[in-house]
């Protein structure tokens, strides 16, 4: 049954919202609050999931930036365009921007990579992140959750339970494929630096 599989994998699924949140991940967390709210899960259980998953993802692309930004942008210079839209909005509304950017659709890996160019303090960062990360998960995990409720009124609990149900393994099969994808990059790029390297000692 859903809920037997439910508890036998549900650490699991908990540990797929932290990572799909730590890069995106909103359609995600509006159908995990769905499924707490069939009782499939726990609310708290993926409220924290996402908020902490969302918190470190961006802690992650703040401490890129502000150690390699430099560099990745001299190697990467079609991401500069990007950067520098996001730093101009950062110099408008500063604190604002750090605590919305990540519900602007796109650009949140790039804004708090680019922050971390900026010489934003990682304290301040650090603390309106955490903020930040908290309200985007409750707004998130919550709308799935009171949208669940509305949608079970309209066409029960079988249909939903199914519907959620499809759409959990549709988003967990396509994390493995995007885990796989990455993985095998950084394995080209190694190999690539490997080669270089070799060529270089000859």
């Amino acid at each position: 049954t859903i809920r037997g599989l439910v508890a036998d994998y549900g650490l699991l699924i908990y540990a797929g919202i932290f990572i799909w949140t730590f890069f995106e991940g909103e359609t995600f967390v509006i159908f995990m609050g769905m499924a707490a709210h069939l009782g499939l899960l726990d609310w708290t259980a993926v409220f924290m999931s996402a908020w902490i998953g969302s918190f470190c993802g961006d802690q992650c692309w703040f401490w890129i930036g502000r150690r390699w930004g430099g560099q990745l942008l001299v190697r990467y210079p079609k991401r500069r365009g990007g950067v520098e839209t996001d730093l101009d909005l950062l110099r408008r509304y500063a604190t604002w921007f750090i605590l919305s950017f990540r519900f602007i659709y796109g650009v949140r890996n790039v804004a708090s990579f680019a922050m971390g160019t900026s010489g934003v303090r990682p304290l301040r960062f650090a603390a309106l992140n955490f903020v930040a990360a908290a309200v985007w998960a409750l707004s998130f995990a919550g709308f799935g959750y009171i949208f669940g409720q509305a949608l079970e009124r309209v066409i029960g609990d079988i249909i939903l339970a199914f519907g959620v149900t499809m759409l959990t393994m549709f988003a967990l099969v396509f994390l493995g494929a995007y885990v796989a994808k990455r993985r095998k990059a950084r394995r080209a790029a190694a190999s690539a630096a490997a080669d270089a390297q070799s060529r270089r000692a000859e």
